[in-house]
């Protein structure tokens, strides 16, 4: 069969087909007008909150199957002591405040696990790094999307005091028992309280009630002794002074 050249008499070649490399510049466009609105979607505030949702609920149901309060129960693996027991146990401590485990919980088995002085320190080290963990999770992925939701007298109350008084306002919450810590963690985080004041008044705050908690879980054999019997008092008083405060704070907004 002749080709295009033989049959015209000429020597003129065929022009090549168009190669995949040449795309139309609409669908250029388009593609790309797609991948945009598919991260503003990934990055938007409801996604983001949506995955805190996720992270949360997944470290909720690791808890839950790995069951941390064994080690009330099993005690501590022989292996780790020291330094590296204390240093385990804060990692494991602060993510385990991150999933919603109580810390009352978790101090009385940095009492019994580590005793009193390794006890307290990495109860107080879990603390800090669980705060900081929720407090960066609910900065970075529901702040922006929780925070046009806050209106209300009490709610927006709430918010100008952490966010003016942040130190001050936290160091109160954890002084007196009544405000859960992680929902003190994502309370802040939603506010415009600093990072610096959060975490001081986390550490300063925490050390009264950890340290009853924890001297409690070490003495926890003996509960005769001054030391438990001074712990308890320490756990007690501040429930009952929180909880008259909580009272007269709400006779006095019946009255109004």
């Amino acid at each position: 069969m002749l080709d295009a050249t033989t049959r015209s008499g000429g020597t003129a070649t065929a022009t090549p087909p168009a190669t995949a490399t040449e795309l139309d510049p609409a669908t250029v466009s388009s593609s790309r007008g797609v991948v945009d609105r598919c991260t503003r979607a990934l990055l938007s505030p409801w996604s983001r909150f949506g995955l805190l949702v996720l992270l949360l609920a997944l470290a909720a149901a690791a808890v839950l199957l790995f069951e941390p309060q064994r080690l009330l129960v099993h005690g501590w693996p022989p292996r780790l002591d020291g330094a590296a027991a204390t240093v385990v146990f804060a990692v494991l401590y602060g993510l385990c405040t991150v999933a919603f485990v109580p810390r009352p919980l978790l101090n009385l088995a940095a009492g019994a696990v580590l005793g009193t002085p390794l006890g307290l320190g990495s109860a107080l080290v879990g603390t800090v790094l669980g705060a900081g963990i929720a407090f960066g999770l609910g900065r970075f992925l529901g702040q922006s999307a929780l925070r046009p939701l806050v209106r209300g007298r009490l709610l927006k109350a709430a918010d100008g005091q952490l966010s003016r008084h942040g130190f001050r306002s936290m160091l109160a919450a954890r002084l007196f028992p009544g405000v859960p810590f992680w929902a003190a963690n994502y309370c802040a985080s939603v506010s415009r309280m600093g990072w610096w004041p959060f975490l001081a008044a986390t550490a300063l705050g925490s050390v009264p009630n950890t340290a009853a908690y924890v001297v409690a879980g070490a003495r926890a054999s003996a509960p005769t002794s001054p030391a438990f019997l001074i712990a308890m008092a320490c756990i007690a008083l501040p429930a009952l002074v929180g909880t008259a405060v909580a009272w007269r704070r709400r006779h006095q907004l019946r009255l109004r």
